[in-house]
């Protein structure tokens, strides 16, 4: 191949755009197969989004692009951007030149069949249906460590793939002070006598919809780039920072399911649409870590959207919309009750403190899978077994149990413990907003957020993956993660 030291970072830049092309149809494909695709239609999706997938894999891994990656890696006339770039993708494809074309396809093909005996099974409460193809994408990400290598333990392969640099060590240092510091407040905050039932109330489907479409577009999603459809499992996909697609699910009895997985992911969201789109393809235009993903998304529904501020600028909103539950309710008991501390079956549901018992349990299962120390037909009595534990109850059915969350269908094992690493990265982050903007809980209360956008998207958006999670900390607070600022933010909040 033929390098020109005129061009070579634009080719580089253009081949990397295609690879994004490919991606993008993937994802947009995999969307579809999680929100309009007909149930038929499982078995040619499978196979289109295998072939998909190996060729977004050797277009990565070719040999050539290689070459040219390895050229610009040694080029000291770059910019400290464009190396910083070269870097990282450099690093990339030293990961994935270890992965197989093959094995990537097999993969591919397996996990969106277990996508939809995952979606069966939990539809019919029988987790044997899914036993199987769990068993199946165990194996796959047992031999995808192996292929990669890792040092002092196999599940450091896994979380690479979503936080870089992070490993178990880290990770049971962070829970082993958590949980137990966090066992104090919550043992406090579960005895106060605070009424939710009336978030329990029938709250009509479509009003709920609605609903959840104006509140975030309140908060600054952009549907001309963006939408929001309906899904078994909340999630956010984007296929460049122009076509985000957030999903959301509705219980017309449990009125906070919507209303919080609307912010929680309206904030991926807009981290996806805050992203560079000039850069496209680069580094710069990807997001930094799943774990700073997470930050975003528990930022806006946790710090801001469970906040008395948020809602006494949103409430009277809320009010008109459900006037027969809500009209006699003040806004004060409202957010009293939308915080309410208590055990429960769904992650997705559980209060702020409450919430990481919920991941260290996913993430001591999955570390056991990944050992071989727990098989798939195992898993359910060791799910309910942690749940008593750390929970105190024990889940009736499958479907509220070991079957409630879709990450591992997809074959996303490695990825659970970024929802604690983003919580408290997102108590931090709030932190150093306040002192950046002293009046900015007046702000929120009139529901003026450009202070949070502006500061948001100098601080996080606009690094793209050039600023790795730590350094991503640093830049916007001056220090790295540190579990103080959620214990704090607990404290004040909850005791």
């Amino acid at each position: 191949m033929i390098i020109s030291n005129s061009n070579n970072f634009d080719t580089y830049k253009n081949t990397l755009a295609k690879i994004a092309d490919v991606h993008g149809a993937l994802a947009l494909m995999q969307w579809d197969q999680e929100t309009y695709m007909p149930k038929g239609s499982a078995e040619p999706r499978a196979k289109q989004i295998a072939t998909l997938s190996e060729i977004a894999h050797n277009m990565a891994t070719d040999e050539n692009f290689y070459t040219l990656v390895q050229h610009l890696k040694t080029n000291k006339t770059l910019t400290i951007w464009q190396q910083n770039n070269i870097a990282i993708t450099y690093k990339q494809l030293e990961r994935k030149r270890k992965i197989p074309s093959a094995f990537v396809a097999n993969f591919s093909r397996a996990v969106s069949e277990a996508f939809e005996a995952w979606t069966t099974a939990k539809a019919t409460n029988n987790i044997k249906l899914f036993e199987p193809h769990l068993q199946t994408i165990i194996n796959f990400k047992r031999q995808e460590v192996d292929y990669l290598g890792y040092q002092n333990h196999p599940y450091n392969a896994c979380i690479e793939a979503y936080d870089e640099g992070m490993t178990v060590a880290q990770l049971d240092a962070i829970f082993d002070p958590l949980l137990p510091a966090l066992k104090n407040i919550i043992d406090v905050a579960k005895n106060k006598n605070i009424d939710n039932a009336f978030l329990q109330n029938h709250y009509d489907t479509d009003r709920q919809w609605t609903y959840g479409l104006d509140l975030i577009k309140s908060i600054g999603f952009n549907f001309s780039t963006g939408r929001q459809d309906l899904s078994s499992h909340p999630f956010t996909t984007s296929f460049a920072s122009k076509d985000v697609r957030l999903t959301t699910r509705i219980n017309p009895t449990e009125f906070a399911n919507m209303c919080w997985s609307c912010l929680h992911e309206a904030g991926h969201g807009l981290y996806e649409q805050g992203l560079p789109y000039e850069h496209y393809g680069l580094p710069a235009a990807e997001y930094s870590s799943l774990s700073i993903h997470e930050s975003q998304s528990r930022f806006w529904e946790n710090c801001i959207g469970r906040s008395l501020p948020f809602w006494q600028g949103q409430y009277g909103a809320l009010k008109n919309v459900f006037p027969a539950s809500l009209y006699v309710i003040p806004v004060e008991n409202f957010v009293a009750a939308i915080n309410k501390v208590t055990p429960s079956l769904i992650r997705t549901e559980a209060d702020e403190l409450t919430y990481h018992n919920h991941v260290f349990i996913r993430y001591t299962i999955e570390k056991e899978m990944i050992t071989g120390a727990l098989k798939a037909t195992e898993v359910k009595d060791r799910w309910n077994s942690l749940y008593q534990q750390y929970l105190g109850i024990t889940p009736p059915t499958d479907t509220v149990g070991c079957l409630q969350d879709v990450h591992w269908s997809h074959g996303s094992i490695g990825y659970f413990a970024t929802y604690s690493l983003g919580s408290i990265a997102a108590t931090q982050l709030w932190h150093s907003l306040q002192q950046k903007h002293p009046n900015i809980i007046a702000e929120i209360a009139n529901k003026n957020y450009s202070n949070i956008h502006t500061w948001l998207a100098k601080n996080i958006y606009a690094h793209g993956k050039l600023l790795n999670t730590n350094q991503i900390m640093q830049f916007a607070t001056g220090e790295n993660l540190n579990c103080k600022y959620f214990l704090d933010y607990a404290v004040k909040k909850f005791k």
